[in-house]
């Protein structure tokens, strides 16, 4: 593989299972050491697979269990990254929850834990990683967003949709402020992503013929997409992109939420 962030070192929050699997892996074939984030103690063996995967690369690795809702756990793994590997050059706030609850079901607990998860983090971790960024004059930020950060993609996840949404705002704002300090701050635009999030509601033959059937590429995304575009974003080939939310949804967000056969007619 190439080098294109050869000798960064990379956080990937939910580092441990699907796009932030893939994110991990990517990075670390590019070229980076990669601290993978997971959430509690039944991802731990994932992670440590991953890990093995980042050294068989010949790169280093290091598992670090954190809610990254929580400012005290946030904190702990921020000095843990910086003690063991060095002051993060690339975030990659992948961490995230979609949780269906329609919203007149939606409880306050579900809602918390989704901002906390979604958007709370990303402010968090941010900004511990920009401290140390602004000092050494670099540093890539990149968010992983959704379909749903542009348009209403479910009516039982307005909490989730609404996050996302919020994320992009962060995005753009954060991007506006540390640019100065040639800081690039991005996001990343996943459509359905056939992943162990989504395998239950995939598991449906119908709902995955309906999703492959809206999208204009007439599939859905892999994890390696997402992860590609995180490297692009990470690399030195994007240093004039800033506070932009690059979408890959085959086309998705740019199709009007009409029947098919208004083409066809």
């Amino acid at each position: 593989m190439g080098q294109r962030v050869k000798d960064r070192i990379a956080l990937v929050t939910g580092g441990s299972r699907g796009i932030g699997e893939a994110i991990v892996i990517r990075l670390a074939e590019e070229g980076a050491d990669v601290a993978i984030n997971y959430m509690s103690e039944r991802f731990k063996e994932l992670a440590e697979n991953v890990k093995k995967q980042v050294e068989s690369l010949g790169r280093r690795a290091i598992i670090v269990q954190a809610d990254v809702g929580s400012r005290p756990q946030v904190n702990a793994m921020f000095e843990k990254v910086e003690r063991e590997l060095g002051p993060v050059e690339i975030l990659v706030n992948n961490a995230g929850i979609a949780p269906f609850e329609p919203f007149m079901q939606l409880t306050d607990e579900t809602w918390d834990r989704t901002y906390n998860t979604n958007v709370k983090s990303i402010y968090m971790c941010s900004q511990l990683a920009a401290r140390t960024m602004i000092e050494h004059k670099y540093g890539k930020i990149i968010n992983i967003l959704s379909t749903a950060s542009l348009m209403v993609t479910s009516p039982v996840i307005p909490h989730y949709q609404s996050s996302k949404a919020a994320g992009h705002m962060l995005t753009k704002a954060m991007g506006l402020e540390l640019g100065r300090y040639n800081i690039n701050v991005n996001a990343v635009g996943p459509s359905t992503v056939d992943t162990d999030m989504c395998t239950e509601y995939l598991a449906d033959p119908v709902i995955r013929a309906r999703e492959v059937e809206a999208n204009p590429m007439k599939r859905l995304g892999t994890s390696r997409q997402i992860a590609d575009a995180v490297v692009f974003l990470a690399s030195e080939e994007a240093m004039q992109i800033n506070g932009h939310l690059l979408m890959v949804d085959g086309g998705l967000t740019v199709k009007a939420a009409q029947p098919d056969d208004h083409m066809e007619h």
